[in-house]
């Protein structure tokens, strides 16, 4: 059977990750979550997969490849030219991107299943497929309730008694919500349903497909089904995903690594004499990181591979991606590190670089900050080694 995963957008909303990572790529525990969604489609027969690329495309393609080592077949449709000698990604839109790929060669033969590639789910896919084949439909979508107070994060589906979607309301107040059912980004579609969909245009499955689906009235349903749904579409969500999966709420997730305290799991050749380090789990902490003595790491907490923690920091509540050297006394608190940048769990960053503060969190691999000058002590003195990260820009 056929898939597509959606993997083409920018991925905005989870900046500064997306700078250099591609939202599928996005790891969870060291390993991209478009790889979950892989193992997912495999386990219900899925194995001609297509993805739509175009942001950081070339890391989603090295990492996947023609995806015979994960089980499947993976073919890439790229979005977007080549100006200067550079790759511009030009994202075609959800449904625009399975336009193309239907206008290159008729690839969507038969019933096929479309996921978002920014999303952790334990779905029965197969079961969705028969919900949809029983009703009859050209185009399913799987629904999630989720409680009233949260409905302002989703688009909202309405449907009638029989299921048939009606309308949507996208992010509305608690108030006004029709509907505590959402749209989880997940579609079951017959080929027939890519004929709304103009070519050679940017064009939207959820703002520009589905109200089409609606006026016409087409045979559109959404099928609400109870599963696992983490979405990291944007920083807060990923700060939650990696909380669950540290908590053992993730069916689909094992913490990697070895566990060395009870909830304290650690990677190939971590160089940390756990007696004298301050720790309270879930924690994971990637292979080749060193964590000094006397620091203090407080879960649920993830630091990355090749990381260095100095003496005397605390990680509290925070995840430190990979090559993060966080200085002697730092104190961060529900932050995420990555590269350059700091982010609080609402979103939030700044840039320590263009702060100064690039000598107190660094790349373990630069040299030249590694010791600071009496100009830079006497400033982290005045700031105090908590170097104000709550204030963030």
């Amino acid at each position: 059977m056929k898939a597509m995963i959606l993997a083409a957008g920018k991925g905005t909303r989870v900046r500064p990750i997306t700078h250099t990572i591609p939202k599928p790529m996005i790891p969870i525990l060291q390993k991209p979550v478009m790889e979950f969604l892989l193992e997912l489609l495999r386990e219900h027969g899925f194995t001609e997969i297509m993805v739509n690329v175009s942001h950081l495309a070339e890391e989603i393609e090295n990492y996947f490849r023609d995806g015979q080592r994960f089980g499947v077949e993976i073919a890439y449709s790229f979005e977007g030219r080549i100006e200067d000698g550079e790759l511009i990604g030009d994202a075609m839109g959800s449904a625009g991107g399975l336009k193309k790929i239907q206008n290159f060669q008729r690839f969507f033969d038969d019933t096929f299943v479309v996921l978002c590639g920014d999303a952790l789910i334990d779905l029965d896919l197969s079961e969705a497929v028969c919900r949809h084949k029983a009703k009859g439909a050209m185009a399913s979508m799987i629904t999630k309730r989720v409680p009233k107070d949260q409905v302002s994060s989703y688009g909202v589906v309405v449907t009638d008694d029989d299921g048939r979607v009606r309308s949507f309301q996208e992010k509305p107040a608690v108030d006004e919500a029709a509907s505590d059912m959402i749209n989880t980004g997940i579609y079951i579609f017959e080929p027939e349903v890519l004929d709304f969909v103009p070519s050679n245009q940017p064009f939207d499955i959820g703002s520009d497909l589905f109200p089409k689906l609606v006026q016409a009235g087409a045979a559109f349903y959404a099928l609400p089904m109870e599963f696992e749904w983490v979405d990291i579409g944007k920083v807060p969500d990923y700060w939650q995903a990696i909380r669950s999966v540290l908590q053992g709420q993730v069916r689909q997730v094992q913490i990697p690594g070895k566990e060395v305290r009870p909830g304290v799991f650690a990677g190939l050749n971590v160089a940390a004499d756990w007696d004298q380090i301050n720790i309270t789990g879930p924690i994971y902490v990637g292979g080749m990181t060193r964590i000094e003595n006397g620091a203090t790491i407080i879960g649920p907490a993830m630091i990355g591979p090749n990381c260095h923690i100095c003496e005397g920091a605390t990680i509290d509540n925070s995840i430190i991606f990979d090559y993060s050297r966080i200085g002697a006394g730092v104190r961060l608190v529900e932050k995420l590190v990555f590269g350059r940048y700091c982010v609080d769990r609402n979103g939030d960053h700044f840039d320590l670089q263009e702060a100064a503060l690039d000598w107190l969190i660094t790349d373990v691999r630069r040299q030249d900050v590694l010791s600071p000058s009496p100009q830079q002590k006497a400033m982290a003195e005045l700031l105090g080694t908590d170097l104000a990260l709550s204030n963030s820009n």
